[in-house]
């Protein structure tokens, strides 16, 4: 999409396997949903928010950049999951570009630099590069791109702490990060206690910035960013979500349960399984919520 010189477009990389054996709960073989990466961009310019993890969508993603001809001049975070910034120095060194984000995600991103060795080192082995927290903040959070802003906008809880969507006003749009997701199941496993409703807020906080596109961190690249409808998805399964937290006692029958309310959606049922384990898990008196996380993925 584009207005004036002024645009963006997105490259969504596919699913990508995971190591661990043991099969989903209906037998089928675990793998990540595909992820969004987006570039803003002018006349010469542009700015890359999100670029993926894996030493494979790297290279496609700097494949993509290189041929749109644009000049990168920042790489943004949208929040501190490595899956968004992982591959982050890999684009900084390759187009010569600073990483930006918010204070809070910095924090969130030490946390995932910290669980490296415990979970995405071993779920996907030799294949993430390395990658220590250098992303910087910008006054006010807020980039410019050829006279156009961008805002860092902070939005709290999502599907982690301390996470913030990307708002272009001159184009209406927000690239959401995990803030919104779009055809894909959802990932709710740091969300007990509550979460579901900080979750709630920051949608509101997105939708109150009028977008009329959003980007999704995670979404079907069949699907387009028509943001009523994306909102309106992402509220649908918080509230199909919360509902089976309701009325199911374990994590299989929370998981038959999403896959039954969702049965559309062809992508992220590993993440129904991991985010029902974790959340699970937190029920038991004494648990410890790092623990849980963690340990759901295996």
């Amino acid at each position: 999409m584009s207005t004036d010189s002024l645009g963006y477009t997105v490259f969504v990389s596919g699913p990508v396997p995971m190591s661990v054996t043991e099969p989903l709960p209906n037998g089928e073989e675990r793998s990540f949903q595909p992820s969004s990466t987006t570039l803003v961009h002018g006349e010469r310019d542009a700015v890359l928010v999100d670029p993926p993890f894996t030493a494979g969508q790297i290279e496609e993603v700097a494949a993509w950049v290189t041929a749109s001809g644009k000049n990168i001049t920042a790489i943004v975070a949208t929040h501190g999951h490595g899956d968004h910034w992982f591959g982050d120095n890999e684009f900084a060194k390759r187009f010569d570009a600073p990483v930006v984000a918010t204070a809070g995600t910095i924090a969130v991103m030490h946390g995932n630099v910290e669980a490296r060795p415990f979970a995405w080192d071993k779920l996907w082995p030799g294949q993430i590069p390395d990658a220590p927290v250098t992303a910087v903040t910008v006054p006010d959070n807020t980039l410019s791109l050829e006279g156009h802003d961008l805002h860092l906008v902070e939005v709290g809880h999502t599907d982690t702490e301390q996470t913030s969507v990307v708002h272009v006003p001159d184009l209406g749009l927000v690239v959401a990060g995990d803030a919104l997701y779009n055809g894909a199941h959802m990932y709710i496993g740091e969300s007990a206690g509550g979460g579901l409703d900080a979750w709630r807020e920051a949608i509101n906080t997105v939708e109150s910035l009028g977008p009329r596109y959003i980007v999704a961190g995670h979404k079907n690249k069949e699907l387009d960013d028509d943001a009523t409808r994306v909102i309106a998805f992402t509220r649908r399964y918080l509230d199909d979500a919360e509902a089976a937290l309701a009325k199911c006692s374990t994590p299989t029958e929370f998981f038959q349960a999403m896959l039954d309310s969702h049965s559309d959606l062809p992508y992220g049922r590993t993440l129904v399984w991991v985010g029902a384990k974790a959340t699970y898990a937190l029920r038991e008196p004494g648990a410890d919520p790092i623990a849980a996380a963690v340990g759901a993925w295996f």
